[in-house]
């Protein structure tokens, strides 16, 4: 029987409404049209084209995985960040659009785009927060720092992919330990689950986002306060730091800020109204919240 683009979609959309995945059409389109590299509308205006057998059974396996709940960006090992695509491997966290409010936020609070700022990333994972912004700001300098040495070579590779080798430097280390110097922006995106709480992630975060990565601890804040020491030392007068925060948490993340000698500037909520980044600055910076506030929710 010859394989179609039509046939394959239907094969698919049929095991994934089996396995009770939510919009399986949908899922299924994606997965067949990333699978073979082709537009999702080629496969609404060419259902009868043929498919051979290798690249049929490309989408059979990656099929399986989606079955197993394995998330299409770990399937094709690529995610799309702020309009650039990224490689994931298996030391590093899956980006999600939420974090996206992080670079928002910073665009926000810095609008001279060719200031050559020095930009330091703890916890960098990919590096898409880093390299985002280093391809809004041109004429920046980035430096990201991860604990585990597979996700700083990921990093590596993906500022290569894009062309900014040269600007963005990538170490391994704990947090901001082997870090020296001042910074003008200073960004993380660090675990914030508690630990108790992992048990009850979604079967597609718990088994292929490393552990290390979404673990913050007994109350979820543990890594917090670990950078919060350490900030003083990198920031001058003028020096931003901006964190990613989980549900609830920007209120007593802005504590552990104040607690250890920075002002909290203001929250940003993203697009579903949730704080999700909280922005401080040197003491000497004359304290402010703006906007919404950094109110749990």
């Amino acid at each position: 029987m010859t394989e179609t683009l039509g046939s394959l979609l239907t094969e698919a959309a049929a095991a994934l409404t089996q396995a009770e995945l939510g919009e399986p059409r949908r899922r299924a389109r994606r997965l067949v049209a990333s699978t073979l590299a082709l537009a999702p509308a080629d496969l609404l205006a060419h259902p009868e084209r043929t498919v051979d057998e290798q690249a049929s059974d490309r989408v059979r396996v990656a099929l399986v995985r989606m079955v197993d709940r394995e998330p299409l960006s770990r399937i094709l090992g690529r995610r799309e960040f702020w309009g650039i695509e990224f490689g994931l491997t298996t030391d590093t966290l899956d980006p999600r659009p939420e974090t996206e409010t992080v670079v928002t936020a910073i665009l926000r609070s810095i609008p001279d785009r060719h200031a050559p700022l020095r930009f330091l990333d703890l916890g960098t994972g990919t590096g898409c927060i880093l390299l985002a912004l280093l391809s809004e700001f041109p004429a920046a300098t980035g430096f990201g720092v991860d604990v585990v040495a597979g996700a700083a070579m990921t990093a590596r590779g993906n500022a290569a992919a894009l062309g900014v080798a040269s600007c963005a430097h990538f170490f391994v280390g704990d947090w901001a330990d082997p870090i020296l110097g001042v910074f003008d922006v200073i960004i993380s995106n660090p675990p914030y689950i508690a630990s108790a709480a992992l048990a009850d992630l979604p079967r597609e975060v718990a088994l292929y986002d490393p552990r290390r990565a979404l673990d913050g601890g007994p109350d979820g804040l543990g890594c917090y306060r670990l950078l919060a020491a350490d900030l003083p030392r990198l920031m001058g007068p003028r020096s931003l730091f901006a964190c990613e925060v989980g549900l609830g948490q920007g209120s007593a993340v802005a504590g552990i800020l104040r607690a250890n000698g920075l002002s909290i500037e203001r929250c940003e909520r993203d697009l579903a109204g949730i704080v999700r980044c909280v922005l401080a600055r040197a003491a000497s910076t004359a304290e402010k919240i703006v906007g919404m506030g950094c109110l749990p929710v």
